[in-house]
């Protein structure tokens, strides 16, 4: 179970594709207002540990608890994930954000409204509103997203490779944003592949080769030490070994 100083807890936990680990034996917690960010080799289980905490992957032994309830978590996914093909524009993308507090069937408000313009004008994208998400650039589309996230007023807010294929202007004014919810207490996790704005920008950090290779300061995790150990894990990981026991006891525990 999640305690008081956690906003998300880790004991154990094992996530697998056809029975072959991603996640294997990951324990640790994120503590309310942590501001983590999640590395480590391609294919060590970044991605993995962020759709397991919002639900979008069941997890396959130990136990996963998550403090907010589901409307309070924000996701933004990998760029390549979102379809920018959707039939939406800027605005009524962002008012997405609302759909937490106002239900499938809830009505639009003026109050709402308001709060879509604010965010837009918050991300620099004041005029686009009309725009259709599939004509802005990876930048623009981007920003849209933390938008909608500012709109969503969440209580912890994941972020896979958000900086990811934007340029540097972008990186820094969604960067800005990070460092605002991180300062107003919320807890925020991004998976990062970029060390050096891992340790200037994000005090925690875990280190990830499909097992846990480090979790704490980040300048206590991101040594050359556990740099190598993570990437010799990654290239020694079986893909085709059986899957060990897991502890099927803690998940009922946390279920209960």
């Amino acid at each position: 179970m999640v305690t008081p100083e956690a906003m998300v807890s880790l004991r154990n936990l094992t996530v697998s594709y056809r029975q072959h680990p991603a996640l294997h034996h990951i324990s640790g917690s994120f503590a309310p207002g942590s501001l983590t960010a999640v590395v480590g080799p391609n294919g060590s289980g970044k991605s993995t540990l962020l759709k397991s905490i919002v639900g979008l992957l069941p997890i396959e032994g130990g136990a996963l608890a998550v403090a907010p309830p589901r409307e309070r978590i924000a996701y933004l996914p990998q760029m390549a994930e979102i379809d920018r093909g959707f039939p939406i524009d800027v605005r009524d993308c962002v008012l997405l954000g609302c759909w937490g507090a106002a239900g499938a069937w809830g009505a639009v408000n003026r109050a709402m409204l308001t709060r879509v313009d604010a965010a837009l004008q918050a991300v620099g994208l004041e005029g686009f509103e009309r725009r259709s998400i599939g004509s802005l650039s990876s930048g623009q589309l981007q920003r849209v997203m933390f938008a909608r996230m500012l709109v969503q007023d969440a209580e912890l807010i994941l972020l896979d490779e958000p900086f990811n294929a934007v340029d540097a202007r972008t990186t820094a004014a969604l960067l800005g944003l990070v460092r605002q919810w991180h300062g107003q207490r919320r807890t925020v996790i991004a998976v990062l592949h970029d060390d050096a704005m891992v340790r200037q920008h994000f005090p925690q950090t875990v280190l990830l080769a499909r097992e846990l290779v480090g979790w704490g300061a980040t300048g206590e995790v991101l040594t050359e030490p556990n740099l190598r150990r993570a990437r010799a894990m990654a290239e020694a990981w079986d893909e085709n070994a059986e899957l060990c026991g897991t502890d099927t006891a803690a998940a009922q525990e946390a279920a209960a």
